[in-house]
């Protein structure tokens, strides 16, 4: 097998099965352990896979400006959005932050819900303009206009006499040995700070996010109440509910 025809071969295995181990690799396609580590330094050279101590992950979906990623995967965000729904309840203090799929969410909140949203997302706050019966509690800072959301020591603070029921987390990346990580040490600053006060913590992921990581991480993922996600294998579903996590998925 050709090294370009042996490294195609790796990336369809990452993809099917999520992450790779070197010494499975080198017994599977029948060379040595050596060349397999120089094929994932290459992979992971050009921004194709990441690559860990023991073999690979998948690296899961750029990171990209929110204006580019509310054109993305609309009707599976749009499905996620409509099962979170089922969680949210008159009177709530619900805490809010950015995510196109989060921004799904809040457009599907029926008119007449009577709740609490507190939120560091201007997108979200906006798009609430006319929930006459929800009560909009704006969280300042630094605009990071990259995801769209207030970032910075201001945010922290501003969140310390705040209590939520719910914490609808945007979520970049997810595994279940890593955890939830984002690209940037602020927003995983600002992410972790609103887990600390809510009661039940829910995400919504699109499957190409699990299993994939970046440089910051928010916290373990058994800070997850509720994973809803769409379509994926049976062995994925049982490795986030081994965290004691309830996951809805199709």
């Amino acid at each position: 097998m050709l090294k370009l025809e042996r490294q195609q071969k790796i990336l369809e295995i990452l993809n099917e099965e999520q992450k790779v181990i070197a010494t499975d690799l080198s017994q599977r396609l029948a060379v040595s352990e050596d060349t397999i580590r120089r094929d994932l330094k290459e992979l992971d050279n050009k921004g194709l896979i990441k690559r860990v101590h023991s073999g690979a992950l998948r690296i899961g979906p750029p990171v990209v400006d929110f204006t580019t990623r509310q054109h993305v995967m609309n009707e599976v965000k749009m499905d996620l959005a409509k099962k979170a729904l089922e969680f949210i309840r008159d009177d709530m203090v619900l805490l809010i932050d950015g995510g196109t799929t989060n921004l799904h969410l809040v457009n599907q909140l029926p008119l007449t819900l009577k709740a609490t949203v507190v939120t560091n997302s201007p997108p979200i706050a906006n798009a609430l303009m006319n929930h006459h019966d929800i009560e909009v509690i704006m969280i300042g800072g630094t605009l990071f206009k990259e995801s769209m959301v207030n970032l910075g020591i201001d945010t922290v603070e501003s969140l310390n006499n705040l209590r939520a029921d719910l914490y609808v987390m945007g979520i970049h990346k997810i595994d279940p040995n890593i955890g939830i990580s984002v690209p940037s040490l602020a927003e995983a600053a600002v992410k972790r700070k609103m887990v600390s006060i809510s009661n039940e913590v829910l995400g919504m992921v699109t499957s190409d996010k699990l299993n994939t990581f970046s440089n910051h991480i928010v916290s373990p993922l058994n800070v997850l109440t509720y994973l809803i996600t769409d379509t994926i294998q049976p062995e994925i579903t049982r490795l986030y509910e081994s965290q004691q996590i309830t996951v809805i998925n199709d």
